[in-house]
C-alpha cells in the first residue's frame, strides 16, 4: 500500500485517522470501505486493496482508533460503535465518496454492523469476514455471554476478552509482544481453543513468554514490520476496544439501535471461516441468514485471518458477489 495514498483525516469528534484513500479509476465502480479489527491496521487489507484497485474500484481503509497511525484517545466514549461509525462517515465525506460498500473483519464486523444500523442509506452493500452480522448488542454482557457460550457450544469462545479488558493487561501484553503475535497469528488455529477461548490461559501464555510457530502468511519481513509498529506505542490503546465492551458501554450504546432496523435488506456477503475457533462459522452464518434477506454465505477452509490466508480466493469471491449482487 503506497504511503503516498495515506491521508490524516480529522473527524468531527476531533480524532484523526491515518487513512488510505484511492478514488476509483473507473467512474462506474464503487468505493470499498475496509474496516479492520484487533490487533490490526489498514495494512491487513493490502491484498484486497491491490486487487480491487486493479479492478477499478476505489478504496478507503483507515487505521481505527487505538491502532497504527491514528489517534489513541484514552476516553472510552470515543471507541463506542456509534462514535466510530460517525467518524467513518465523516472520513467518507471528506474523501468525497458517494455510496460505498463496507467490508469488516473481526471488530470491524461489529463496526460494519453498526454502519448498517445507523447509516445504511450511505451504503450499497455490506460484507463481513469471520465475524458476522451483529444485529443488536444492547443488554449483552460479556460474562453472561461466556456462560451462554459454554452451555451452548461447550466453549467460552471469548474468555480472553476478560483479561484484555483488565487495567493491567497492557503491561503484560507490551512486555511480551512477540508472544502475543505468535498466538494471534499462529500456524495452528487450533491453539485458540485452549489459549484464547477459555478465561485465563492467554495471560499465563504471555507471562510465560510462550511462542508458537507463525502462520506462513506472516513472513519474516511482515513479522518484523508488525512488531516494530506495535513497539512504537504498545497495544494498550487498542485494548480500549475490549474495555468498551466489558465496561457495558457498548451494550448501553446499542440501545440507540432501532429494532425496526435489525433486518438488513441490502446485499450482504459473509465469509465464514471453518477453522476459526472463536468466531464460529455456522452460528455466525445462521444469524446472517436470519437477519439479512439478500445474503451470500461462503465458507473458507481457513482460520480467523481469511484475508491474509487465502487472499486470492477471497478477493475473487468478493468481486463475483459485487458484480452479481450490486452490479458495479
Amino acid at each position: 500500500m503506497d504511503a503516498r495514498s495515506y491521508k490524516d483525516i480529522r473527524a468531527r469528534s476531533g480524532n484523526t485517522y491515518h487513512t488510505f484513500v484511492a478514488p476509483p479509476r473507473d467512474a462506474s465502480k464503487l468505493t470499498l470501505l475496509f474496516v479492520h479489527g484487533f490487533p490490526s491496521t489498514s495494512h491487513d487489507w493490502r491484498h484486497q486493496v491491490a486487487f480491487f484497485l486493479r479492478a477499478g474500484y476505489g478504496v478507503v481503509a483507515p487505521d481505527l482508533l487505538g491502532h497504527g497511525g491514528s489517534d489513541k484517545p484514552s476516553q472510552l466514549k470515543y471507541y463506542a460503535p456509534s462514535s466510530i461509525c460517525a467518524d467513518l462517515v465523516d472520513i467518507l465525506q471528506q474523501a468525497k465518496v458517494g455510496r460505498a460498500v463496507a467490508v469488516g473483519h473481526d471488530w470491524g464486523s461489529i463496526v460494519t454492523s453498526r454502519l448498517a444500523s445507523y447509516y445504511r442509506e450511505r451504503f450499497v452493500a455490506f460484507a463481513f469476514l469471520s465475524g458476522g452480522y451483529y444485529p443488536l448488542l444492547a443488554g449483552f454482557h460479556i460474562k453472561d455471554a461466556i456462560e451462554f457460550n459454554l452451555k451452548t457450544f461447550k466453549s467460552e469462545l471469548f474468555g480472553y476478552w476478560l483479561f484484555l479488558a483488565e487495567d493491567g493487561a497492557k503491561d503484560v501484553v507490551n512486555a511480551h509482544l512477540e508472544s502475543m503475535q505468535s498466538i494471534w497469528y499462529a500456524a495452528d488455529p487450533g491453539l485458540w481453543k485452549t489459549v484464547l477461548s477459555p478465561a485465563g490461559p492467554l495471560k499465563a501464555w504471555l507471562q510465560a513468554d510462550k511462542k508458537a510457530p507463525l502462520a506462513p502468511y506472516i513472513t519474516p519481513d511482515e513479522k518484523a514490520r508488525m512488531l516494530t509498529e506495535w513497539r512504537k506505542t504498545g497495544l494498550g490503546p487498542a485494548l480500549n476496544w475490549f474495555k468498551v465492551f466489558a465496561s457495558g458501554l457498548m451494550s448501553e450504546d446499542d440501545k440507540a439501535v432501532k429494532t425496526d432496523r435489525l433486518q438488513l435488506d441490502h446485499p450482504v456477503y459473509f465469509a465464514a471461516c471453518a477453522r476459526d475457533y472463536v468466531c464460529l462459522a455456522e452460528p455466525s452464518a445462521q444469524i446472517v441468514r436470519q437477519f439479512c434477506t439478500k445474503h451470500t454465505v461462503e465458507t473458507f477452509d481457513t482460520g480467523h485471518w481469511v484475508q491474509l490466508e487465502q487472499p486470492e480466493k477471497l478477493n475473487r469471491a468478493l468481486l463475483a458477489w459485487l458484480e452479481r449482487a450490486v452490479g458495479k
